[in-house]
């Protein structure tokens, strides 16, 4: 069975197909796109492992001549001298403006491929076949692509959509339970920015941190739902000028979690789950929504065996100082992500500093 949600832009709309046991369509999916000859697959040594031949079999019996190029694992190697080893590749393999990128792998793997192929020629194909829970429900979807600076994440990039994002669940058997877990965060996000039904559907699940407990009709309704949110998003600001910010809930304070922690304490998923309870209450603290409502996520971030506090270790003066880095700040001033109620968001730069300082210590 296979769902196709449509991400409909001015131009470059696209697919999302999310099937079972799909990975090998992906030569024919590919096909039916016009693309060139060359395909060059990014991903990392584990991934391509499990995933790597058949994929290039899918592509090369559809006619395709593929190579690939591995990258190191993690956050810490999302940096330009990465992309620099990809376009040495590129030029190896003599990629031509009609040539593609696919990427294999999770969210890293997926925005640096993105981002050089947004580069590469100034611009050529580029495919998601995201493994990762977060990688299928959140970085495949909307075109951001980027490497982090080592003053602030995902600092440099561009807005650059693939021709097709391929969803395969089976995939999600090999991937950590600390990686589904992370994911996990992104699904609850969508669940207070923008559906309620998929918010109280996680709440009646008996368990939401590990994949081997999760029922199937639950998983397809995870990728489906939340990739549809993310569709319908994007498909109404492609490039952030407004709405599409809501995407950001929680990775506001979550992103400063991740810097003044180098990249290595935290996977992303949990640092955004750090910054869903803290937007959650200054929310609280600013009667956007109410006590309950907070309880309610907390207790759904809990149920997915995420973090929920910022460590005591880290200084508030440096945090503070990092969130005006954030990309998210205009004329200065900080810009915020709150929830009024379950299913509803706004943004807003009224923040008051004291009550960002309060939160931020008593977290």
């Amino acid at each position: 069975m296979e769902s196709i949600i449509s991400v409909c832009l001015p131009e470059n709309s696209y697919s999302i197909c999310v099937t079972n046991n799909g990975l090998s369509t992906i030569g024919e999916k590919a096909k039916t796109l016009n693309l060139g000859k060359k395909i060059l697959i990014i991903s990392n040594a584990e991934i391509f492992d499990y995933y790597g031949n058949i994929t290039v079999n899918s592509l090369e019996k559809a006619g395709f001549t593929v190579n690939y190029h591995l990258i190191p694992a993690g956050e810490s190697y999302k940096t330009l001298d990465s992309i620099s080893k990809i376009y040495d590749t590129a030029l190896q393999f003599r990629l031509e403006r009609n040539s593609t990128m696919l990427a294999l792998g999770g969210g890293v793997v997926g925005d640096m491929t993105g981002f050089a192929a947004a580069t590469w020629l100034r611009g050529i194909n580029f495919i998601q076949i995201p493994t990762s829970l977060l990688g299928m429900v959140d970085a495949s979807v909307g075109g951001k692509t980027g490497v982090n600076h080592p003053q602030g994440k995902n600092l440099i990039g561009a807005f650059y959509q693939p021709k097709l994002v391929l969803i395969d669940s089976s995939v999600l058997k090999t991937l950590p339970d600390r990686e589904f877990k992370a994911g996990m965060a992104e699904v609850i996000k969508y669940g207070v920015i923008w559906d309620k039904t998929l918010f109280e559907r996680l709440e009646l699940a008996n368990n939401l941190n590990s994949l081997n407990n999760l029922e199937d009709d639950l998983l397809t309704e995870i990728l489906t739902r939340s990739c549809q949110a993310k569709a319908d998003v994007v498909s109404q600001d492609e490039k952030e000028g407004g709405l599409r910010a809501i995407l950001n809930y929680g990775h506001t304070i979550g992103h400063v979690v991740e810097s003044l922690t180098n990249y290595n304490t935290f996977v992303h998923g949990e640092a955004v789950a750090i910054g869903m309870v803290a937007a959650g209450k200054i929310a609280l603290e600013m009667n956007l929504w109410t006590s309950e409502e907070s309880q309610r996520q907390y207790n759904l971030i809990e149920k997915a065996g995420l973090p929920t506090k910022i460590p005591d270790y880290l200084d508030v003066d440096m945090a503070i100082a990092s969130l005006q880095m954030d990309k998210k700040v205009k004329g200065g001033k900080v810009r915020f992500i709150l929830p009024e109620k379950i299913g509803k968001v706004i943004i807003t730069d009224q923040v008051d500093s004291n009550l960002l300082q309060k939160v931020l210590i008593n977290n």
